[in-house]
Parts: structure tokens; C-alpha cells; sequence
């Protein structure tokens, strides 16, 4: 049966070695420059090894992995999977690939003209808006309303660079109305809501490129936004922002006091955002080694989640949503950093990583899915299964740059760290792993070359 690879070299006619090189050597020189190595720049499979690749017999060595990853949007384990003969492929690109492209019937290129329509519909809002300066109608509150739905809805599925700049704008654009003075009570509560909300969202890109200072004056902000609505809710998915930040800037003790502060003070909540910040505490707890406030806070978070009442929040989904297989994650990570790996836990890790395999999923999240699998690596690695641990985080190292955020980088030192401790650490598949994983970390997290 051929494979998905052998499907998108067909439909590009690129079946033929002479064919499928030059774009190949193209996308190693992207990742070349990007990744600051040279000697990535003249890679090139010989014919006998594209042949190979074409036909499903053999898969490619770590640096070629990479570039086919880049070239054409996929990863290894997707590429390498079965398409029936005359099926259409189910599984959903990583990313736009910049090679990976439909074409118009008319021959003009679909995506570019994508990208025009959106252009051209951000000149239109940007033309509304500014006729709208003496007067906040209707349709500047509707706007900036469609675009915040928008942005929080992709944010978690798609590179921080696509859409950082329509983020920022959107945030400015908020702030301006508000320091109009034109908006009447009840609109000035609905700006300060999308403000805070574009705030969070300028906070976690911060605090994915590895900015935790900017990532914290933005959640402050948030915060500020968050009071002026008067929304409990609100104003504890902020409280969570902070513990978030302070988490994966390796301040366990922060981490916890915003994750007790927001549940302290939002009691009657019923949103998941009640469920996210015990869910954050256990996790801060697990930094500090305090298994006892692991294990109450995550049967805290279970008990809260019998009695969730969806929100507005949750209405907007992505990342102001705490879905039960996030939940689940975030249990499995705190029993991780303790170091547990027994049967049940890696059953819990594996059922997470599957929870985050359908990209149509409203609950999938790029990073989730990489945060779980490095769980599942960690907790193989526990319970002495080396190459379960290498299966399990692979896919994490074949993501495209602009993708590896400084969640899933931490994520990935966490595996290396583990492989050069115990019994497995001289292995082969370990020092492997762990000269790949040291390589992996990308000079700007997050961003595109």
C-alpha cells in the first residue's frame, strides 16, 4: 500500500529523483539558514535513496527527517502512514508548508490567492474602523469582536508568526477605543473583556518565544482589563496566565501562589477555568517534589469537573478552554515530574496522546499533543521501555522550527535531562536522542527563520 509521501509526490509530479531535488535541496537550505547550520545546506538524497523513500521501504536518518518535514507539512509518522489506492488522505498537515500547495483550476496559486482576500479584507475592516473614529458603531464592536474569536480559536493550532501580527494589531486596536472616551458603559465593559483577552494571547506568544519578563507585564495587563469587566472568571484565567508563565520559567513557587490566589478568590466559579487552576497548582506542585498537594489538587480538579457549567469562555474555546484531555495531561505531567512511570500512568500518558491525534479535534493544540508525547517518552523511559521512549517523542523533534515553542522545548530538555540518568543513559538510542534533543532548540522559539 503506498504511503502518504509517495501520495503529495504524486500530486506534485515529483515521483521522478531529478524532479523532487531541487525542491528538496530548496527546503534544506531554509532549514540550513534557520537552524544555523551549513552543513544542512547541500543535503541531498542519492536516487537509490529517494527510491526508497517513494516506495515505503526505508525512512529517512535525522537531518533528511527535518527537511521533509519542512518541504511538505507532514510528519515522519504521518508521511510514512498508509493512503488506500484511490482514498483521499485523512491526516491534516502540521503546517502551510511552503511547498505543500492547491492550485486553482486557473493555474493561479490558491493559497497566494487566500492571502490576498484576507489582505483585502483587512483593508476593508481597517477602512470601517477608521470611519468609525468620531462614532464607536456597531461595526467596529462587531470587527474587533469576529477578530478576537478568530485569534483565540487558532492561536493554539497554528505557528505563533502567522498570526502575531494580526494579535498585536487587534490589542492596540482595543486599547485605542478604550482611551477614546467614546464608548458608552456597556461597550466599554465588552472592550476591556476583549482586551483582557487579547492581552492573555500577547502574553502566552511572549511567553512561548521565551520571554517570560514581556510574557508577565502583558498577564499584568490582562489583569488590569480583567477587574475593570468585573468577571470572576476572567479574572482568574489571568491568575492562571501567571501561574502558566511562572511554570515554565522555573518558578514553581509563583507558579503556585497564582494558581491558589485565582482558586482562593473565584470560588463560585463554574467555568473549566475552575478546573484549570488546581490543575496548574498540582503540576507547581510537582516541581517542588510535594506529592501530597499533587494528588489532593488533581482529585480537587476531578470533583470541580462534575460540576462544570460551561462559560463564555469556554464559548470562545481554544486556549480559554480547559478540556478534560487537557486536564488529563496535566495530571499525567505532574506524576511525571515526580517520576512515576508504573502501568497505570503510562496508560493514562498513552490515552492522552491519543486524545490529541485528530487535528479536527476543537480540543487539539500542537503543543498539547507535543506536551504529551514527551510525557509518554518520560514515562517509557521510567518503566525501562528505551525505544517505546524514542517512538514517543520523535514526532516532537520532527516539528517544523516555528512551531517549537518554549513549552515544548522545555518539554524536550526534560527527555534529554532523563536520558542521561540510570541504567539507560549508555545506550545507543539514548546518546542519540540526547545529542538530537540538544540540537533541537531553535534561536528564536516559536518564530519562522
Amino acid at each position: 500500500m503506498p504511503t502518504l509521501l509517495r501520495y503529495l509526490l504524486d500530486q506534485r509530479e515529483w515521483r521522478d529523483h531529478g524532479a523532487f531535488l531541487p525542491h528538496f535541496r530548496q527546503a534544506a537550505r531554509e532549514v540550513a539558514e534557520f537552524e544555523e547550520k551549513p552543513s544542512l545546506a547541500t543535503l541531498a538524497p542519492a536516487k537509490t535513496t529517494f527510491e526508497a523513500w517513494y516506495y515505503g521501504k526505508r525512512q529517512p536518518q535525522r537531518e533528511a527527517r527535518r527537511v521533509l518535514v519542512h518541504l511538505l507539512g507532514y510528519s515522519i509518522e504521518q508521511l510514512w502512514s498508509d493512503v488506500p489506492e484511490g482514498a483521499v488522505p485523512a491526516a491534516a498537515p502540521l503546517f502551510s508548508a511552503p511547498l505543500a500547495e492547491d492550485h486553482a483550476a486557473s493555474g493561479r496559486d490558491l493559497n497566494e490567492m487566500r492571502r490576498t482576500g484576507a489582505m483585502a479584507a483587512r483593508r476593508a475592516i481597517d477602512f470601517a474602523l477608521g470611519a468609525e473614529r468620531d462614532q464607536l458603531g456597531d461595526e467596529t464592536m462587531g470587527f474587533l469582536t469576529d477578530e478576537v474569536k478568530r485569534i483565540t480559536e487558532e492561536y493554539p493550532r497554528v505557528p505563533l508568526s502567522e498570526i502575531w501580527e494580526d494579535l498585536a494589531k487587534a490589542q492596540d486596536e482595543a486599547f485605542r477605543l478604550l482611551e477614546s472616551g467614546r464608548a458608552r458603559p456597556s461597550q466599554s465593559r465588552d472592550l476591556h473583556f476583549m482586551a483582557t483577552v487579547l492581552s492573555f494571547l500577547m502574553a502566552k506568544g511572549s511567553h512561548d518565544m521565551g520571554d517570560s519578563k514581556v510574557a508577565m507585564a502583558q498577564a499584568r495587563a490582562a489583569g488590569f482589563c480583567a477587574k475593570q469587566t468585573e468577571h470572576p472568571g476572567l479574572v482568574a484565567l489571568v491568575d492562571g496566565l501567571k501561574s502558566l508563565i511562572s511554570y515554565w520559567a522555573n518558578r514553581p513557587e509563583d507558579a503556585l501562589h497564582y494558581a491558589r490566589h485565582g482558586a482562593a478568590g473565584n470560588r463560585r466559579l463554574r467555568g473549566t477555568v475552575s478546573v484549570w487552576l488546581p490543575s496548574l497548582e498540582a503540576r507547581a506542585a510537582a516541581l517542588l517534589g510535594d506529592e501530597e498537594a499533587v494528588r489532593s489538587t488533581n482529585q480537587r480538579a476531578e470533583n470541580l469537573r462534575e460540576q462544570v457549567v460551561p462559560d463564555d469562555l469556554d464559548a470562545l474555546g481554544g486556549l480559554l478552554t480547559f478540556p478534560e484531555i487537557k486536564q488529563l495531561y496535566y495530571a499525567v505531567e505532574s506524576e511525571v515530574l515526580l517520576g512515576h512511570g508504573d502501568a497505570q500512568i503510562v496508560d493514562r500518558a498513552e490515552t492522552a496522546v491519543r486524545g490529541f491525534s485528530d487535528p479536527d479535534d476543537p480540543a487539539w493544540a500542537f503543543g498539547d499533543q507535543a506536551g504529551a508525547r514527551c510525557n509518554l517518552a518520560l514515562v517509557r523511559l521510567y518503566s525501562g521501555d528505551l525505544d517505546g521512549t524514542a517512538d514517543a517523542v520523535r514526532p516532537v523533534l520532527d516539528l517544523a522550527p516555528s512551531l517549537r515553542n518554549n513549552g515544548i522545548v522545555v518539554s524536550a530538555e526534560r527527555v534529554r535531562a532523563a536520558l542521561g540518568r540510570g541504567p539507560a543513559r549508555d545506550a545507543v538510542v539514548a546518546r542519540d536522542l540526547r545529542t538530537e534533543i540538544e540540537m533541537y532548540q531553535p534561536p528564536r522559539p516559536a518564530l519562522p527563520r
